[in-house]
């Protein structure tokens, strides 16, 4: 998507014809959104990837892990979108490949992208309320905290609001203004604190329990460090 070009394979998306039915390795998107054999398939994908450091890993570790994940990939593009070009995407009758390791690829239907009038409350309805939500309530099934699956979502935006500031530095305004009203909504709200301008989500993404005996570093906007 020309809009999307040269920002790497986490704002990357795909299209396709409304209707569509995209061939193998493409699957619908929402089948990885909701408690299933899918998302529990893809869980113990990520476990056992994480295992192989050496540590035994704890099913909830590997959950964090996968939701984070995910949830960059959705609310990446999302966020170049809407503070780059004004737009929100529709992330009904999406299609996903199921790869483990890096960002997935994401193909929406061709017609998904609209300009909203209200920027902020169509990223809340279409993005935080959509499919975001629907993977949170799938999550929450392995035990996962939801403070920590809410901080995933505060540090995913804020991670691909990084990468967006470096790459497209005229954005940099918008993408404040942005954060600052997605971060005021109650799906955001009190998961971070911003001091000089540095992030620190309220919770931790348990990453570091992955490591043997959880002795892990920690990420940079994380509740634990010093």
């Amino acid at each position: 998507m020309n809009l999307l070009s040269g920002l790497g394979p986490f704002f990357a998306l795909d299209s396709h014809p409304p209707g569509a039915e995209p061939a193998q390795p493409w699957r619908p998107l929402a089948e990885v959104l909701d408690d299933g054999p899918v998302l529990r398939q893809r869980v113990a994908g990520v476990q056992e990837v994480l295992a192989a450091g050496g540590g035994r890993v704890e099913l909830r570790v590997a959950a964090s892990v996968a939701h984070l994940g995910m949830v960059a990939r959705l609310c990446s593009p999302a966020l170049a979108l809407a503070a780059g070009h004004g737009r929100v995407p529709d992330f009904a009758g999406a299609w996903w490949q199921p790869t483990v390791g890096g960002a997935v690829p994401l193909s929406l239907r061709e017609n998904a992208i609209g300009r909203p009038p209200a920027v902020v409350a169509a990223f809340d309805e279409r993005i935080l309320q959509g499919p975001v939500a629907r993977l949170d309530r799938a999550v929450a099934g392995f035990s996962l905290a939801e403070n920590v699956r809410r901080g995933n979502v505060a540090s995913a935006l804020n991670g691909a609001a990084t990468v967006l500031r470096s790459q497209r530095p005229e954005w940099t305004a918008a993408i404040t203004e942005l954060l600052g009203g997605l971060e005021r909504l109650p799906a955001l709200a009190g998961t971070a604190t911003r001091t000089g301008g540095r992030f620190r989500r309220r919770s931790c993404c348990l990453i570091y329990r992955a490591a043997p005996d959880h002795a892990g570093p920690k990420c940079g906007d994380c509740v634990l460090t010093g």
